[in-house]
């Protein structure tokens, strides 16, 4: 269901304001043409390491839009809520946006926003992603983003993910609870999960995408829209798109503002795990990294794994408009 902005969500999305620099002037709108709608909806969910679509309301609004709506959907089904037309865009993985593309979902990959996200978490004693063969690996269940990465980052290091691992899932119990229990082995953690975990010494991280290769040298987390909002408001996307990547920008440059902004808009309760969740991933990258390379890498994995059966450049050619984004790259110049 639609989770309403508050009032206390307006003013403190609005903390920022007096920033004029991040305010797009009003000749450069004039001139981009009216706004086809005012409304866009966004997915809202407990992921805390896509602060740029929690808290850009202030630019948005700066932008045109009048009615920012946040809806809550579960990290697995963002591909379906763009595709079936519930939200109109949304930041996730990029091999969950891929999939997705593969199977004929009606969605546009926009733009790479950020680098980071998860962090593959092990017991002591197990040292690399190899030293899982045989060993108990928890995942949310098939299909959801933790396997398919998971899958990627086992078969990257040579391992045959459906023999040589024991997957476990349990859906009444999260992988992090079996984790700590000492039931699993192993399992991939998204933030506020590795700040958790690092503040009370548990396990080791034996990948963090932010900083180990090859997983740093791409997006994780590639912002998408529904294929008609796009088609349908070109001015809109683009307008919604440059208040993201502004936001982002606002992320890498100043992580305790954004952060607070997270916690008193309601989006998480831990200033310190938003905090560190922050300073952890680079929101910077967007304007250094290739878009169409981070979907071209993870085409590949997908495809050597059995995930997908497009070829890059057919996912590229069915999936991706990058025309907004190479406008505002220009436009936005660091």
């Amino acid at each position: 269901m639609p989770i309403i902005q508050s009032r206390r969500r307006f003013l403190a999305t609005t903390a920022y304001a007096g920033a004029a620099a991040i305010i797009p002037p009003s000749a450069l709108i004039a001139a981009e043409g009216t706004l086809e709608t005012t409304t866009v909806r966004i997915i809202k969910s407990t992921a805390i390491c896509i602060p740029p679509q929690y808290i850009a309301e202030k630019l948005l609004r700066a932008e045109g839009f009048t009615d920012i709506r946040y809806v809550e959907i579960g990290m697995d089904d963002y591909w379906e809520a763009l595709s079936e037309g519930k939200v109109d865009f949304t930041l996730s993985y990029a091999s969950s946006h891929l999939t997705a593309i593969d199977a004929g979902a009606p969605i546009t990959l926009l733009a790479g926003v950020m680098v980071g996200c998860f962090e593959l978490f092990a017991r002591e004693g197990i040292g690399s992603i190899a030293e899982l063969k045989g060993k108990s690996v928890g995942r949310q269940g098939l299909g959801s983003n933790s396997a398919v990465l998971l899958t990627l980052m086992a078969a990257q290091v040579g391992l045959d993910p459906a023999k040589d691992i024991h997957w476990v899932s349990d859906p009444s119990i999260k992988p992090i609870e079996l984790f700590v229990a000492g039931k699993i082995d192993a399992f991939l953690g998204f933030p506020p999960e590795p700040q958790d975990l690092r503040s009370r010494h548990i396990g080791r991280v034996l990948v963090n995408n932010a900083v180990d290769r090859p997983w740093s040298q791409y997006f994780c987390c590639m912002l998408a829209g529904s294929r008609r909002y796009v088609r349908d408001h070109p001015v809109a996307t683009k307008r919604f798109l440059r208040a993201i990547l502004k936001t982002a920008d606002l992320c890498a440059t100043e992580p305790a503002r954004a952060a607070r902004l997270l916690v008193d808009g309601g989006f998480t309760p831990r200033y310190d795990y938003a905090l560190q969740t922050l300073k952890d991933n680079p929101y910077d990258k967007w304007r250094e990294y290739d878009a169409e390379d981070t979907v071209r890498f993870y085409a590949l994995r997908l495809g050597e794994a059995g995930m997908v059966r497009s070829i890059p450049q057919k996912i590229i050619a069915d999936g991706t408009d990058w025309r907004f984004l190479d406008e505002l790259k220009r436009e936005l110049k660091g």
